[in-house]
Protein backbone atom coordinates (compact mmCIF):
# COMPACT_ATOMS: atom_id res chain seq x y z
CA UNK A 1 0.00 0.00 0.00
CA UNK A 2 1.09 3.46 -0.50
CA UNK A 3 2.38 5.70 2.20
CA UNK A 4 -0.86 7.76 3.23
CA UNK A 5 0.14 11.12 4.97
CA UNK A 6 -1.79 11.46 8.43
CA UNK A 7 -5.31 12.01 8.32
CA UNK A 8 -5.60 13.79 11.41
CA UNK A 9 -3.03 16.59 9.95
CA UNK A 10 -4.42 16.26 7.23
CA UNK A 11 -7.95 17.49 8.66
CA UNK A 12 -6.32 20.27 10.56
CA UNK A 13 -4.60 21.74 7.13
CA UNK A 14 -7.94 21.52 5.63
CA UNK A 15 -10.09 23.10 8.30
CA UNK A 16 -6.85 25.73 8.96
CA UNK A 17 -6.91 26.54 5.23
CA UNK A 18 -10.77 26.90 4.44
CA UNK A 19 -10.49 29.56 8.13
CA UNK A 20 -7.71 31.24 7.26
CA UNK A 21 -6.76 31.05 11.17
CA UNK A 22 -5.05 28.37 13.48
CA UNK A 23 -7.41 29.97 16.03
CA UNK A 24 -10.53 29.21 14.39
CA UNK A 25 -9.07 26.28 13.31
CA UNK A 26 -8.70 24.94 16.57
CA UNK A 27 -12.33 25.95 17.75
CA UNK A 28 -13.56 24.18 15.08
CA UNK A 29 -12.06 20.95 15.72
CA UNK A 30 -12.53 20.95 19.72
CA UNK A 31 -8.50 20.90 20.05
CA UNK A 32 -5.70 24.14 21.39
CA UNK A 33 -4.62 26.17 18.86
CA UNK A 34 -0.91 24.90 19.44
CA UNK A 35 -2.10 21.29 18.70
CA UNK A 36 -3.44 22.87 15.36
CA UNK A 37 0.06 24.41 14.76
CA UNK A 38 1.78 21.23 15.79
CA UNK A 39 0.14 18.48 13.34
CA UNK A 40 0.61 21.20 10.37
CA UNK A 41 4.44 21.17 11.12
CA UNK A 42 3.74 16.87 11.25
CA UNK A 43 2.32 17.44 7.54
CA UNK A 44 5.17 19.99 6.73
CA UNK A 45 7.59 17.84 7.48
CA UNK A 46 6.07 14.57 5.95
CA UNK A 47 5.66 16.49 2.61
CA UNK A 48 8.96 18.25 3.15
CA UNK A 49 7.47 21.60 2.03
CA UNK A 50 6.05 24.72 3.84
CA UNK A 51 2.29 24.81 3.26
CA UNK A 52 1.88 28.01 5.59
CA UNK A 53 3.21 31.25 5.87
CA UNK A 54 3.41 32.34 9.24
CA UNK A 55 3.12 36.75 10.30
CA UNK A 56 1.63 37.28 13.64
CA UNK A 57 -0.98 35.95 14.26
CA UNK A 58 -2.46 35.39 10.38
CA UNK A 59 -1.30 32.88 7.93
CA UNK A 60 -1.79 32.66 4.21
CA UNK A 61 -1.05 29.41 1.84
CA UNK A 62 2.00 29.44 -0.15
CA UNK A 63 2.01 27.89 -3.45
CA UNK A 64 2.74 24.06 -2.18
CA UNK A 65 0.18 24.67 -0.04
CA UNK A 66 -2.17 25.77 -2.65
CA UNK A 67 -1.68 22.82 -4.42
CA UNK A 68 -2.74 19.72 -2.56
CA UNK A 69 -5.59 22.33 -0.56
CA UNK A 70 -8.17 21.24 -3.25
CA UNK A 71 -6.86 17.76 -3.50
CA UNK A 72 -7.38 17.16 0.30
CA UNK A 73 -10.86 18.93 0.16
CA UNK A 74 -12.30 16.59 -1.88
CA UNK A 75 -10.77 13.74 -0.26
CA UNK A 76 -12.03 14.96 2.81
CA UNK A 77 -15.56 14.97 1.32
CA UNK A 78 -15.22 11.73 0.08
CA UNK A 79 -14.89 10.15 3.05
CA UNK A 80 -17.30 12.46 4.96
CA UNK A 81 -19.94 10.65 2.11
CA UNK A 82 -19.23 7.03 2.47
CA UNK A 83 -19.24 7.60 6.23
CA UNK A 84 -22.73 9.25 5.71
CA UNK A 85 -23.88 6.44 3.68
CA UNK A 86 -22.56 3.77 5.87
CA UNK A 87 -24.46 5.62 8.52
CA UNK A 88 -27.96 5.85 6.44
CA UNK A 89 -27.44 2.13 5.21
CA UNK A 90 -30.63 1.31 3.43
CA UNK A 91 -32.05 4.88 3.30
CA UNK A 92 -32.55 7.16 0.54
CA UNK A 93 -30.12 9.71 -0.25
CA UNK A 94 -31.04 13.12 1.04
CA UNK A 95 -30.63 16.27 -0.75
CA UNK A 96 -29.01 18.68 1.72
CA UNK A 97 -29.53 22.44 0.58
CA UNK A 98 -27.78 24.99 2.68
CA UNK A 99 -28.65 28.35 2.04
CA UNK A 100 -28.37 31.95 3.64
CA UNK A 101 -31.84 32.80 5.51
CA UNK A 102 -32.36 35.58 3.39
CA UNK A 103 -32.65 33.49 0.71
CA UNK A 104 -34.39 30.67 1.89
CA UNK A 105 -38.21 31.30 1.76
CA UNK A 106 -38.75 34.01 -0.85
CA UNK A 107 -36.30 32.55 -3.50
CA UNK A 108 -35.00 29.20 -2.81
CA UNK A 109 -38.54 27.59 -1.55
CA UNK A 110 -39.86 28.40 -4.74
CA UNK A 111 -37.21 26.47 -6.89
CA UNK A 112 -37.70 23.65 -4.75
CA UNK A 113 -40.97 23.75 -5.64
CA UNK A 114 -40.53 23.51 -9.36
CA UNK A 115 -37.96 20.70 -8.61
CA UNK A 116 -40.36 18.68 -6.58
CA UNK A 117 -42.49 18.62 -9.67
CA UNK A 118 -40.45 16.91 -11.68
CA UNK A 119 -39.22 15.20 -8.66
CA UNK A 120 -42.00 14.29 -6.37
CA UNK A 121 -40.63 12.14 -4.23
CA UNK A 122 -37.30 13.38 -4.15
CA UNK A 123 -35.93 13.95 -0.28
CA UNK A 124 -34.96 17.16 0.77
CA UNK A 125 -32.75 18.80 3.99
CA UNK A 126 -33.07 22.77 3.39
CA UNK A 127 -30.74 24.59 6.23
CA UNK A 128 -31.04 28.17 6.52
CA UNK A 129 -27.34 29.19 8.14
CA UNK A 130 -24.36 32.33 8.00
CA UNK A 131 -21.22 31.90 6.12
CA UNK A 132 -19.16 30.20 6.41
CA UNK A 133 -20.80 26.49 7.01
CA UNK A 134 -18.19 23.49 6.83
CA UNK A 135 -19.95 21.67 4.23
CA UNK A 136 -18.17 18.25 4.50
CA UNK A 137 -18.44 17.76 8.11
CA UNK A 138 -22.33 18.63 8.15
CA UNK A 139 -22.71 16.43 4.66
CA UNK A 140 -24.35 19.32 2.77
CA UNK A 141 -24.47 18.90 -0.85
CA UNK A 142 -24.63 22.23 -2.69
CA UNK A 143 -24.09 25.64 -0.75
CA UNK A 144 -25.60 28.75 -1.76
CA UNK A 145 -23.55 32.08 -0.71
CA UNK A 146 -23.40 35.56 -0.53
CA UNK A 147 -20.13 35.92 -2.29
CA UNK A 148 -17.69 33.80 -4.20
CA UNK A 149 -14.87 33.64 -1.75
CA UNK A 150 -16.11 31.75 1.46
CA UNK A 151 -15.19 28.28 -0.38
CA UNK A 152 -12.17 27.93 -2.19
CA UNK A 153 -10.87 24.34 -3.62
CA UNK A 154 -15.36 23.62 -3.74
CA UNK A 155 -16.89 23.48 -6.96
CA UNK A 156 -18.32 26.89 -7.80
CA UNK A 157 -20.86 28.15 -10.09
CA UNK A 158 -22.48 32.03 -9.97
CA UNK A 159 -25.84 32.24 -10.01
CA UNK A 160 -26.76 36.20 -9.71
CA UNK A 161 -25.53 39.89 -9.23
CA UNK A 162 -28.75 41.05 -7.94
CA UNK A 163 -29.35 44.79 -7.37
CA UNK A 164 -31.72 46.40 -4.73
CA UNK A 165 -34.53 48.96 -5.77
CA UNK A 166 -37.33 51.04 -3.79
CA UNK A 167 -40.34 49.02 -3.60
CA UNK A 168 -43.86 49.51 -1.30
CA UNK A 169 -47.76 48.16 -1.83
CA UNK A 170 -49.72 49.97 -3.94
CA UNK A 171 -51.92 50.79 -0.88
CA UNK A 172 -49.08 52.30 1.22
CA UNK A 173 -48.15 54.56 -2.27
CA UNK A 174 -51.53 55.55 -2.41
CA UNK A 175 -51.48 57.02 1.04
CA UNK A 176 -48.15 58.56 0.81
CA UNK A 177 -46.88 59.13 -2.71
CA UNK A 178 -47.09 63.06 -4.13
CA UNK A 179 -46.06 62.13 -7.34
CA UNK A 180 -42.97 62.00 -8.97
CA UNK A 181 -40.46 63.59 -6.09
CA UNK A 182 -42.59 62.13 -3.87
CA UNK A 183 -38.97 59.78 -2.13
CA UNK A 184 -36.99 63.02 -1.84
CA UNK A 185 -39.79 64.13 0.23
CA UNK A 186 -41.16 61.58 2.20
CA UNK A 187 -40.83 61.52 5.74
CA UNK A 188 -37.95 59.93 7.20
CA UNK A 189 -40.09 57.45 9.31
CA UNK A 190 -41.64 55.40 6.46
CA UNK A 191 -38.43 54.46 4.89
CA UNK A 192 -37.20 50.65 5.79
CA UNK A 193 -33.38 50.10 6.44
CA UNK A 194 -31.84 46.54 6.36
CA UNK A 195 -29.51 45.69 9.02
CA UNK A 196 -27.37 43.56 7.50
CA UNK A 197 -25.45 42.71 10.45
CA UNK A 198 -21.60 43.14 11.78
CA UNK A 199 -19.92 40.99 9.13
CA UNK A 200 -21.19 42.28 5.91
CA UNK A 201 -20.05 45.65 4.52
CA UNK A 202 -20.95 46.09 0.61
CA UNK A 203 -24.79 45.94 0.73
CA UNK A 204 -26.08 49.36 -0.76
CA UNK A 205 -28.19 51.45 1.62
CA UNK A 206 -30.55 53.95 1.22
CA UNK A 207 -28.22 56.43 0.97
CA UNK A 208 -26.52 55.09 -1.83
CA UNK A 209 -29.69 54.48 -3.79
CA UNK A 210 -30.07 58.68 -3.26
CA UNK A 211 -26.71 59.18 -4.35
CA UNK A 212 -27.43 56.65 -7.28
CA UNK A 213 -30.92 58.32 -8.43
CA UNK A 214 -29.03 62.21 -8.17
CA UNK A 215 -30.11 62.74 -4.76
CA UNK A 216 -27.74 64.00 -1.72
CA UNK A 217 -30.73 62.94 0.82
CA UNK A 218 -29.87 60.47 3.26
CA UNK A 219 -32.63 59.05 5.42
CA UNK A 220 -31.68 58.70 8.95
CA UNK A 221 -31.85 54.77 9.85
CA UNK A 222 -32.74 55.61 13.83
CA UNK A 223 -36.06 57.73 12.92
CA UNK A 224 -37.33 54.59 9.87
CA UNK A 225 -38.38 51.35 10.54
CA UNK A 226 -35.43 48.72 10.40
CA UNK A 227 -35.21 45.01 9.91
CA UNK A 228 -32.51 42.41 10.27
CA UNK A 229 -33.00 40.25 6.96
CA UNK A 230 -33.70 41.90 3.24
CA UNK A 231 -36.14 39.11 2.91
CA UNK A 232 -37.88 40.64 5.92
CA UNK A 233 -37.22 43.65 4.67
CA UNK A 234 -39.49 43.03 1.19
CA UNK A 235 -42.32 41.40 3.43
CA UNK A 236 -42.34 44.44 5.56
CA UNK A 237 -42.70 46.80 2.55
CA UNK A 238 -45.41 44.05 0.95
CA UNK A 239 -47.38 44.46 4.71
CA UNK A 240 -48.10 47.66 3.69
CA UNK A 241 -44.98 48.83 6.16
CA UNK A 242 -43.10 51.29 4.33
CA UNK A 243 -40.80 51.41 1.21
CA UNK A 244 -37.68 48.73 1.47
CA UNK A 245 -34.92 48.99 -0.90
CA UNK A 246 -35.55 45.01 -1.93
CA UNK A 247 -33.53 42.88 -3.41
CA UNK A 248 -35.04 42.31 -6.84
CA UNK A 249 -34.81 38.27 -6.52
CA UNK A 250 -36.58 38.21 -3.72
CA UNK A 251 -39.42 40.80 -4.41
CA UNK A 252 -39.42 40.04 -8.08
CA UNK A 253 -42.82 37.76 -7.33
CA UNK A 254 -44.84 40.04 -5.70
CA UNK A 255 -43.62 43.05 -8.05
CA UNK A 256 -45.30 40.61 -11.08
CA UNK A 257 -48.34 39.88 -8.81
CA UNK A 258 -48.79 43.19 -8.36
CA UNK A 259 -48.42 42.70 -4.23
CA UNK A 260 -45.55 45.16 -4.85
CA UNK A 261 -44.48 48.11 -6.99
CA UNK A 262 -41.18 49.55 -8.13
CA UNK A 263 -40.89 53.27 -6.90
CA UNK A 264 -38.67 53.85 -9.42
CA UNK A 265 -36.08 52.48 -12.57
CA UNK A 266 -33.12 53.17 -10.32
CA UNK A 267 -31.27 50.23 -8.76
CA UNK A 268 -28.13 49.84 -6.88
CA UNK A 269 -26.25 46.53 -7.52
CA UNK A 270 -25.07 44.17 -4.07
CA UNK A 271 -21.24 44.00 -3.60
CA UNK A 272 -21.47 40.75 -4.52
CA UNK A 273 -23.18 37.75 -6.43
CA UNK A 274 -24.88 34.68 -5.24
CA UNK A 275 -22.89 31.33 -5.84
CA UNK A 276 -23.32 27.97 -5.59
CA UNK A 277 -21.10 26.19 -4.01
CA UNK A 278 -20.51 22.15 -3.90
CA UNK A 279 -18.25 19.47 -2.92
CA UNK A 280 -16.62 17.89 -5.96
CA UNK A 281 -17.55 14.67 -5.32
CA UNK A 282 -21.04 15.43 -5.42
CA UNK A 283 -21.16 18.13 -7.94
CA UNK A 284 -22.20 15.55 -10.59
CA UNK A 285 -24.83 13.62 -8.55
CA UNK A 286 -28.16 13.45 -10.34
CA UNK A 287 -30.28 15.67 -7.96
CA UNK A 288 -27.52 18.26 -6.98
CA UNK A 289 -27.14 18.46 -11.03
CA UNK A 290 -30.83 18.63 -11.41
CA UNK A 291 -31.04 22.11 -8.71
CA UNK A 292 -28.34 23.32 -10.03
CA UNK A 293 -29.64 23.27 -13.62
CA UNK A 294 -33.13 25.16 -12.08
CA UNK A 295 -31.08 27.51 -10.21
CA UNK A 296 -29.33 28.59 -13.46
CA UNK A 297 -32.22 28.07 -15.41
CA UNK A 298 -34.47 30.44 -13.69
CA UNK A 299 -31.37 33.06 -12.17
CA UNK A 300 -32.92 36.54 -13.54
CA UNK A 301 -30.39 38.50 -16.54
CA UNK A 302 -29.07 41.24 -14.17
Amino acid sequence: MDRLPPLNAIKAFEVAARAGSFTLAASELGVSSAAVSQQIRNLENWFGKQLFVRTGNRIALTDAGHAIYPQTARALGDIAAIGQRMLEGGLRTRLVVSVPFSLAELWLAPRLALLLDAFPHMAIDVRAEDDPVDLMRQNVDLRISYGDYHYPGLRMVRLVHDDVLPVCAPEFWHRHGKGDAALTDLHESLFIHTNWGPNYASHPSWADWFAASGSNRWPDPSQGRRVGLSSLAVASARLGLGIALGQRVMAQADLDAGRLIALSSVSVRLGHPYCAFMPPAKADRADVAALLGLLVKTAPAT
